[in-house]
C-alpha cells in the first residue's frame, strides 16, 4: 500500500475520518476480495494525484466490523466520501478512475 494511502480501525476511525479537516475516501475492502484488488491502484493513483486535497484510507471489514455495520457496508468494495465529518456520496463495487475522481471532484 501506498504512503499516501492510510490504514484505519474502528478504533481511529473517528479521529482519521470523521475529525479529518480535508474530506477523506474511505475504501472498506478485504484481502480476498477480487475486485477490492482492481479498485487499489486506482485509489493509490488518486492520492498521489489528489495528495493535500483528499485523504485516501482503506478499512479491512472483516478486522473492523463496527464501522462497516454503521455505514451498512454489505457489499465490498464500498467507497464512501465523508466531507465535514459526514458521508456526501457512496458507491458500492469496482469503479473505474475517470469516474470516481468526478465523484471526488463534485464532493470536494
Amino acid at each position: 500500500m501506498s504512503e499516501k494511502v492510510t490504514e484505519i480501525t474502528d478504533a481511529n476511525f473517528e479521529a482519521e475520518v470523521l475529525q479529518a479537516p480535508t474530506p477523506v475516501v474511505v475504501d472498506f475492502w478485504a484481502p480476498w476480495c477480487g475486485p477490492c484488488r482492481m479498485v487499489a491502484p486506482v485509489i493509490e493513483d488518486l492520492a498521489a494525484e489528489m495528495d493535500g486535497k483528499v485523504k485516501f484510507t482503506k478499512m479491512n471489514v472483516d478486522e473492523n466490523q463496527v464501522v462497516a455495520g454503521r455505514f451498512g457496508i454489505m457489499s465490498i468494495p464500498t467507497l464512501i466520501v465523508f466531507k465535514g465529518g459526514q458521508a456526501v456520496n457512496k458507491h458500492v463495487g469496482a469503479v473505474p478512475k475517470p469516474i470516481l475522481k468526478s465523484i471526488l471532484e463534485q464532493n470536494i
